[in-house]
């Protein structure tokens, strides 16, 4: 039994709007899903990611807006990877992100840059081993896009300590100074430990909620047994209605989600047409003319260029 790499990261926005221009039009991710929180229904929940929405590509984004600027520090994610298939591909992003008016930089391993609410990301050439999970962009060309999340950074006091949770229950392995490797049987995930700031972090807007690792569904019960074997509390199955979920905080302080692969992204909606309107879980179906008033209308890039060319 071993985890199938990562399904999702999702953090926290105060502006929804600002949210799907920057992932589905400055960094060409497709939104493939528009709908709510399941904790907190008036707030949105955005899912951005390959053209089938593919565990593994996903980043998504709870919009409490107007909220406060967060600040990334013991026990959270501060940097998420972003997988290119070369280093070709920099050059390029570093020059988009320019012209959209975002700051860059490249470094010794890839590219770093910040979104518009400060989360902290690094563009990355992977080694071709995990089947790349691209979106389709009109200015993104296809050799340049990105093809997955391929890592995360966190925080952590002991981050030179072999982490047990992750190596003896959660299967990664450990490559020693606060690196570690999650290998699925189809994607890989990188994740890393660095110390933290002096400073205490604070939850909010550009700051990482959780991280939900991938399983297959036919384990995850048996995943939910081996963490609370471990000794950790890890809640009941939730019913995510695109896949099934159980969370525990592990040791070090980052709130862990282990999902399953299925029934994905296209169960309420045609595939081809992933995230173009407002999709009400099934438990909060009866507030769905609320939140259709309510929610700021989002336009998602994709409908947008398919007008421009029908015009």
């Amino acid at each position: 039994m071993r985890l199938q790499g990562l399904h999702h990261i999702t953090m926290i926005t105060g502006d929804a709007t600002r949210n799907v221009e920057f992932y589905a039009d400055v960094l060409g991710l497709r939104l493939v899903k528009q709908t709510v929180n399941f904790d907190a229904p008036e707030a949105y929940h955005l899912y951005f990611g390959d053209e089938r929405g593919t565990p593994g590509s996903i980043l998504t984004w709870f919009e409490f807006q107007g909220a406060a600027r967060g600040r990334a520090g013991a026990g959270m994610i501060h940097t998420i990877a972003l997988g290119v298939s070369s280093p070709d591909a920099l050059p390029f992003w570093s020059a988009r992100l320019r012209e959209c008016g975002y700051d860059s930089e490249l470094t010794g391993t890839g590219l770093r840059f910040a979104d518009y609410d400060g989360l902290q990301f690094e563009l990355l050439a992977v080694d071709g081993h995990d089947a790349p999970l691209r979106a389709v962009h009109p200015d993104v060309p296809a050799q340049h896009a990105i093809v997955g999340v391929a890592g995360a950074r966190a925080y952590s006091p002991h981050a030179d300590l072999e982490d047990g949770l992750l190596t003896a229950t959660l299967g990664f392995e450990h490559a020693g100074a606060g690196e570690y490797r999650l290998d699925g049987e189809r994607r890989s995930f990188r994740w890393s430990l660095d110390l933290p700031p002096q400073a205490a972090g604070s939850q909010g807007a550009g700051t990482v909620h959780h991280i939900a690792w991938a399983s297959l569904d036919d384990q995850h019960l048996d995943w939910q047994r081996r963490v609370r074997d471990a000794g950790l509390g890890v809640t009941g199955v939730r019913d995510r209605d695109y896949f099934r979920s159980v969370y525990f905080r592990e040791p070090r302080g980052v709130l862990f989600e282990i999902a399953t692969l299925s029934p994905g992204f296209a169960i309420d909606e045609d595939p081809d047409h992933l995230g173009e309107q407002l999709r009400v879980p099934e438990m909060h179906a009866h507030l769905r003319e609320h939140l259709q008033r309510t929610l700021t209308p989002l336009q998602n890039p994709r409908v947008a260029q398919r007008e421009r060319v029908a015009g």
